[in-house]
């Protein structure tokens, strides 16, 4: 992988990789247990994937959660492009998707499901989405991967793993709905040698 920054040619390498596949699914596996635990079980509780890798990771936990407590747990995907105060590093233009908030969020428990937590700045713009559907009564947020270096004062209530991480690396979530591949990498960037 390579890429450009200030002119400067920036190569992209996998410095280790965090999670394999079985590794990604026991997590999910603790983590669905956790929200069940934390939410007293699926009672007025819904799970709301952002997305991109967000959704199929909201989509397993339902499932797993499903299994355990033998009923369906409300789930609904949200698109947070127009809410996102840094769409300039996003692209030229910021490609308008339709919320799919299909369900009812006034008065529940909400989890907010994310694959990596960086800056905070995707949960911000996930939260002003958010309510503007309605009012949870509670909000939490579920990820994979929290790797620090917040810039705004968000936490997650339920992390699968937190890695620390330099500003030069980056955190690479690999799922089989999107990438055909499952596993978690570290990527780090490091100045082409002319």
């Amino acid at each position: 992988m390579n890429s450009r920054t200030l002119g400067r040619p920036v190569e992209i390498q996998q410095k280790a990789q965090l999670m394999s596949a079985s590794e990604v699914e026991r997590t999910l596996i603790r983590l669905a247990h956790e929200i069940l635990e934390k939410n007293n079980g699926v009672e007025d509780l819904a799970l709301v994937g952002i997305r991109r890798r967000g959704v199929p990771l909201a989509e397993r936990l339902a499932k797993i959660i499903q299994r355990i407590e033998k009923k369906p747990v409300l789930l609904g995907t949200l698109d947070i492009t127009l809410y996102r105060d840094d769409l300039s590093t996003l692209g030229s233009k910021p490609v308008v998707q339709k919320s799919e908030m299909e369900i009812p969020i006034t008065g529940k428990s909400v989890v907010l499901v994310d694959d990596v937590l960086y800056t905070g700045r995707t949960t911000r713009a996930a939260m002003d989405a958010l309510f503007r559907s309605g009012r949870p009564r509670r909000l939490q947020l579920c990820v994979l991967i929290d790797r620090g270096h917040r810039e705004l004062p968000i936490e997650a209530a339920f992390i699968g793993r937190t890695v620390q991480t330099t500003e030069n690396q980056i955190i690479e979530v690999k799922l089989r709905e999107i990438d055909d591949a499952e596993k978690v990498l570290l990527m780090e960037k490091q100045q082409a040698n002319l």
